[in-house]
Order: structure tokens, then C-alpha cells, then sequence
């Protein structure tokens, strides 16, 4: 398994009312992890992340997301553990899959939430959905493993 581990943290922004995270505040999370790895490419800790840049004139967009929450994330004061891998390689679409984990090395390790984004490759010029490159399919191909596994699908 080769997962991109995305160290997150968390704003009091991000707490709601009974104390935790909020749960439209898990899509800005993710968002922040997926940013990271395809946009900027280095993380914030000590560990570069790898740079699995999007080629010049593309952009991404959300086509689909789910979540499915497992566990309340209360505030912590050390960055989750986004997991991140790629479950799906289209035409001119991927599936981003994430597991949003406590802190690396916190025991015990807890799975808070599993999650899937389908970003459409668009060329920057025409607004129309562009093929994902060979150099994109060649940077992200190490880490296509196993769609996320949701516990309750209809």
C-alpha cells in the first residue's frame, strides 16, 4: 500500500458547538491535503510530500464527494493524518480516496472519516474536460490502489 500521509491541522474554526469538527468542515480538510499533493507539492512537515503537480493549463474540478464519518475528531493539538491515494485512473477523471486518521504515531490510531473526490481534468483554455497526461499517469500510478472501502452504501 502506498498512501500519501498529509499532515493536517486543525483551526478553531474547524470545532462546532458540541466541541468537535464540524462535518462541512471535513470537506475543507480534505481539500487543504489534496492541495498539498497536487497543487503545491510539499507539506508542512519535516517530510516532503510527493509532487504529483497537475501539468500546466489544467485545472481540477469536483465532479462527486462522499464521506462517511466514522468517529468524532475532537481538538487536537498535533495534525491529523490524511491519508491520501488515488482509487481510480479515467480517461480525464480520477477518484481521490482519503482515510482522515489521529495524529501519526497517537495511540490508539483512529480512523475519524474515509473519503472520495472525483476530480475532472479541464483544460485551462477551453473549460472542456481535457485527458489526464502520460506524465500525470506515470507520477500518480504508484499510488492507484483500492477504491475506499465505505461501510454503508446503498
Amino acid at each position: 500500500m502506498t498512501r500519501i500521509h498529509v499532515p493536517i491541522a486543525l483551526r478553531w474554526s474547524d470545532l462546532d458547538a458540541y466541541g468537535h469538527v464540524n462535518n462541512a468542515r471535513m470537506l475543507t480538510l480534505l481539500e487543504e491535503a489534496r492541495i498539498e499533493v497536487f497543487w503545491r507539492g510539499r507539506g508542512a512537515s519535516a517530510t516532503p510530500l510527493p509532487e504529483l503537480h497537475i501539468d500546466e493549463g489544467a485545472q481540477s474540478l469536483i465532479a462527486r464527494q462522499e464521506v462517511e464519518y466514522l468517529a468524532q475528531i475532537p481538538h487536537l493539538r498535533d495534525p491529523l493524518d490524511v491519508q491520501l491515494w488515488i482509487g481510480a485512473l479515467g480517461g480525464a477523471s480520477l477518484d481521490v480516496c482519503y482515510e482522515v486518521c489521529s495524529p501519526e504515531g497517537a495511540e490508539p490510531h483512529v480512523v475519524f472519516a474515509r473519503a472520495m473526490s472525483t476530480l475532472v481534468l479541464v483544460d485551462e483554455q477551453t473549460g472542456r474536460p481535457r485527458r489526464i497526461s502520460d506524465r500525470e499517469r506515470a507520477l500518480w500510478g504508484p499510488y492507484l490502489e483500492e477504491p475506499v472501502a465505505f461501510r454503508r452504501r446503498s
